[in-house]
């Protein structure tokens, strides 16, 4: 990745260059977490569960939902002091490299990889790349996002 680190702002379309950074806080996913987005949607998957259903298919600990962490890094990219004006997400190419489990901490690092302008003139879609890392700087999940914002 390269580029500047955009400062606390409200950035639209016109504001961003080819890559524009932005990192967000950490964040440690929980037993309660995990547990609330099993009982949100249903995956109730053994190695979600229990330390022994995870170590049965070989992990050492529960191992958070892979759609998990992608919406917490989508909430951590909502929370950054730098924020996009966004109008909607568009969508996601994303792909799961490692697991991330119970207790572990992770944080993004976005990259702005590609702009392109909108037939609405008051709008443009901006391509973010994203590196997810856990506590050790280790990517656990990478992809990217379709994100329109206001120019």
């Amino acid at each position: 990745m390269t580029g500047r680190f955009l400062a606390a702002g409200d950035y639209g379309y016109d504001d961003l260059k080819i890559g524009d950074r932005v990192e967000t806080a950490s964040l440690q996913v929980t037993a309660p977490v995990i547990d609330a987005f099993a009982d949100l949607t249903g995956d109730r998957f053994a190695i979600h569960m229990t330390d022994e259903g995870a170590q049965a298919l070989g992990f050492a600990r529960r191992v958070a939902h892979g759609l998990l962490v992608l919406c917490l890094v989508d909430g951590l990219k909502n929370q950054t002091p730098a924020q996009f004006r966004a109008v909607a997400s568009l969508g996601w190419d994303w792909s799961f490299r490692k697991p991330v489990l119970i207790d572990e901490s992770l944080h993004a690092v976005m990259e702005v990889v590609a702009k392109r302008e909108t037939k609405a003139a008051e709008r443009g879609i901006v391509t973010l790349s994203f590196q997810v890392m856990n506590q050790s700087d280790d990517v656990v999940q990478l992809g990217q996002n379709q994100l329109m914002v206001l120019r």
